[in-house]
């Protein structure tokens, strides 16, 4: 792994894993009720604090974004390899959350499925393909984007969480004590 890598447009690059989870997302927020892809993604009742934070964070996975995109797959190597494979785990398991959230009815918090592990399973799985893509180009600096955006994004993780509490009350507060935000981190 190099901290800085040589940028260059080309087909064997980093944009192959991000069209990947791209056309996850697509296909899938095709085919899900219109209603299920609005709720996705709601922001409403965000304090402005949050807005920024999340703002700041997609700023950041934007120039994580640019540095993969520009920079070449690793093929042959180890990190390609293992780049590769945290990718497939991240798209399976990106496919799963979503599938668990299309189908937790209307007016109750998502908690079936992958939900009973982590209760942002999409946040914490998109974050995955695009860390293996990171590991497949070899690059420190995309990780480091990477993991400037994630925790920036942690503002609307909280935002998020605040409004499912309204909405939702004490049945959304028994399932946080149940389960962890990011998989194995209460």
């Amino acid at each position: 792994m190099a901290w800085w890598p040589d940028l260059e447009f080309g087909w064997l690059n980093g944009w192959i894993p991000l069209a990947l989870l791209a056309l996850t997302d697509g296909v899938l927020f095709l085919i899900f009720p219109r209603a299920v892809v609005r709720r996705l993604f709601d922001r409403s009742g965000w304090t402005r604090r949050q807005v920024v934070f999340t703002v700041a964070g997609k700023l950041c996975a934007l120039g994580c974004l640019l540095l993969l995109i520009f920079t070449s797959l690793k093929l042959g190597s180890a990190v390609f390899v293992i780049g590769v494979i945290v990718v497939g785990l991240g798209l399976t398991g990106l496919v799963k959350a979503l599938v668990d959230f299309r189908n937790t009815p209307f007016g109750e918090p998502v908690a079936r499925g992958i939900y009973q592990v982590s209760r942002h399973p999409q946040i914490v799985m998109s974050s995955v393909v695009i860390l293996g893509a990171c590991i497949a180009v070899g690059s420190w600096a995309a990780l480091l984007l990477l993991a400037l955006a994630r925790g920036f994004s942690h503002f609307g993780i909280l935002a998020e969480e605040e409004v499912c509490l309204r909405q939702y009350g004490e049945t959304y507060r028994t399932y946080m004590q149940r389960v962890p935000r990011y998989f194995v981190i209460f």
